[in-house]
């Protein structure tokens, strides 16, 4: 696996210009969440809501994602610098992050890949779960979305609200419809082993959200369905559910990731099927 550069390379004109960055005399996007309902619960903290510029940006998203799936998740990372979730396509995605204003702490963070960019590094990560060939005809509009994760002290909504609106706003300016990415179901979640779970939610997500034929895809490593219950009742993970609220749809069976001891499900969501209220949200009033 190639480690990253000891410096940023620098990002593309079209992303330099479509992906501004406050200039000097412009603070930095603040976002002050609501004060919390609970009175005994501490004060939601101020929000700073930007694209990593430099590799020390990176690095503090690769070791929260390192703590989040590694140290949190239990899974199995081959990273070249220990503490921290690094893989090949890095290098080419933007990293969006989320930082406690007060201390500096990056709590949130998302990696897109765009569609010039994947062009380069020769594929998507889903390309590596999944077949795509239907998807072809759409890669030019299409940037994929991954390694989502937040603290697990900031897990309240405020911080994937922010990142959201971060990503909308980045897509509408790029001219980028589409957004592709894996959701992950842990194996055992919430406690029911050999992938039950997983494969009840798939089979409830498909019922009700299940992509036209012409865009599904094949997982590449299935899902191991053998002696596995899919009847179950079983609510989806809470990312997965807002996915669905936003109007995403699920482009196939999930494929099975050993390495995190996940069931990944292809979600393809696009810009202009956001719920209005959605797209007020993230894209302001008039959009």
């Amino acid at each position: 696996m190639r480690a990253l550069p000891d410096a940023t390379w620098p990002l593309p004109d079209n992303l330099l210009r479509t992906a501004p960055h406050p200039p000097a005399a412009v603070p930095a996007q603040q976002i002050v969440l609501p004060t919390p309902v609970d009175p005994a619960s501490p004060p939601a903290p101020a929000l700073d809501v930007r694209w990593a510029r430099h590799q020390d940006e990176v690095r503090a998203a690769q070791r929260l994602r390192h703590s989040v799936f590694a140290d949190e998740m239990g899974a199995r990372l081959a990273t070249p610098l220990a503490g921290h979730d690094i893989d090949l396509f890095d290098d080419y995605c933007e990293h969006l992050l989320v930082s406690d204003e007060a201390t500096g702490e990056v709590i949130g963070t998302y990696r897109v890949l765009t569609p010039v960019q994947a062009r380069r590094v020769g594929s998507t990560y889903s390309d590596t779960e999944f077949d795509l060939t239907r998807l072809r005809d759409l890669r030019g509009q299409m940037a994929e979305l991954g390694r989502s994760c937040v603290h697990p002290a900031h897990r309240q909504g405020g911080v994937i609200m922010a990142l959201w609106g971060a990503l909308a706003g980045f897509m509408h300016r790029n001219k980028l419809d589409l957004m592709i990415g894996c959701a992950s179901i842990p194996m055992h979640h919430p406690g029911l082993p050999h992938g039950h779970a997983a494969a009840s939610i798939w089979r409830e997500a498909a019922a009700a959200h299940m992509a036209p034929v012409r865009y599904q895809v094949q997982p590449r490593l299935s899902l191991p369905m053998d002696g596995v219950d899919a009847s179950l009742k079983v609510e989806a993970p809470a990312l997965i559910r807002a996915y669905l609220r936003l109007g995403a749809r699920v482009l196939g069976a999930p494929a099975w990731d050993p390495d995190f001891n996940t069931a990944d499900l292809p979600l393809m969501l696009r810009l202009n099927d956001l719920p209005s209220r959605y797209r007020r949200r993230f894209l302001g009033p008039d959009r």
